[in-house]
């Protein structure tokens, strides 16, 4: 993102892989931006000794220190259950904004429409920069999607925190200056931290996630060939099936990318104690995606994208060959193995459409 500022991450009490998306995020696809971590609780002194990537940026234990390394922003770097700003994190944003930093949130709580962080951030002249926050005013999905001419390819999972968006910028990356013209459309705070530009969509009012969805396709597909939209939630997912099945049905894809963490047992493991539900079979997955999509458009799995920075290589390389094996679908972990497979499985698809559609094969 051209115009962002340089970040203090705050990740206070979770900094980890899952727990800590947006801030990992930001260090993964924009280092040059992250100047330090906030996380008291964090024993690891840099985030390379924490993560394995990220080389020497320095973790902090207070709020002076991190302040101390001259950041231009507070970046709230996870999301915590429920997306509210915990209490005692309110005293470092007024803090942050006493001392001339923008504010970038992904939480649900709007920092900006609360009245006295607002006039804190109108004296200093500074933005408090709300990622979550939707336009007010969205259109009801009515199956425009459908009707692009580019290939739309949607990011699905077994649950949440299972690689969608990952897998998505990983393959913008493999895909910039080829000859298929790719956009990437963020819907989720992390996702729209990185582009510059989205709606997060599950800040948006049940009736117009699928309206959302499909404007951003429909903006996106223009002058496209590939347009890749960013997955959230699950469909098996109890608390956050609602917003899975409004990005399928606005979106309309021609194409969509399982994700799946492979050590990953039950929806929500990695929250501990509300983790019940058993994650289906992959192949079972599959085929509940593409019922689903069919519902209004069809559309097919084309490929597996596993996450695996958790397993031993061996182990990891195993779970991608009975990935392919179970689904018969190309697989990888799109960090850890590269994303040829997936970028495979595109090109197939697209010059597919595109030979459906009359024109000529990619």
């Amino acid at each position: 993102m051209a115009d962002a500022p340089t970040f203090l991450a705050v990740a206070e009490g979770s900094f980890g892989v899952i727990t800590a998306k947006t801030a990992v995020s930001a260090i993964r696809y924009l280092p040059e931006r992250v100047v330090a971590v906030l996380d008291s609780t964090a024993t690891a002194r840099t985030v390379g000794e924490a993560l394995g990537f990220g080389g020497p940026i320095p973790i902090v234990r207070t709020l002076e220190e991190g302040l101390a390394l001259g950041p231009e922003a507070l970046l709230i770097g996870i999301a915590p259950r429920g997306g509210r700003l915990p209490p005692e994190w309110r005293a470092w944003v007024e803090t942050a904004l006493d001392r001339g930093l923008e504010i970038w949130s992904g939480l649900h709580t709007y920092l900006s429409d609360d009245p006295d962080l607002a006039a804190r951030a109108r004296r200093r002249g500074v933005r408090l920069f709300d990622l979550r926050k939707p336009p007010d005013v969205l259109p009801v999905a009515n199956g425009r999607a459908r009707s692009v001419d580019a290939l739309v390819v949607l990011t699905v999972g077994s649950d949440c925190n299972s690689g969608k968006m990952t897998a998505l910028v990983e393959l913008q990356r493999a895909l910039r200056g080829d000859a298929l013209r790719t956009r990437f459309v963020a819907t989720g705070q992390t996702g729209i931290l990185l582009a510059g530009r989205g709606i997060a969509v599950d800040a948006v009012v049940g009736d117009f996630i699928a309206g959302a969805t499909e404007q951003l396709v429909v903006e996106a597909a223009a002058g496209a060939d590939v347009v890749l939209v960013e997955g959230q939630g699950s469909l098996i997912h109890p608390g956050y099936s609602g917003v899975s099945l409004g990005l399928i049905h606005g979106a309309c894809p021609g194409a969509m990318i399982l994700c799946h963490q492979a050590s990953r047992k039950l929806v929500s493991e990695y929250h501990g104690a509300s983790a019940f539900l058993p994650i289906p079979p992959l192949a079972r997955l599959v085929q509940l995606h593409e019922q689903t999509a069919a519902l209004v458009s069809p559309s097919r799995v084309i490929a597996v994208a596993l996450m695996t920075y958790d397993l031993p290589e061996g182990a990891a390389r195993d779970a991608v060959r009975r990935a392919a094996e179970e689904t018969g679908l190309p697989a990888t972990d799109p960090v850890r193995f590269g994303v040829e497979p997936l970028v495979g499985a595109i090109r197939e698809a697209a010059a597919a459409r595109r030979a459906a559609r009359g024109g000529t094969p990619a």
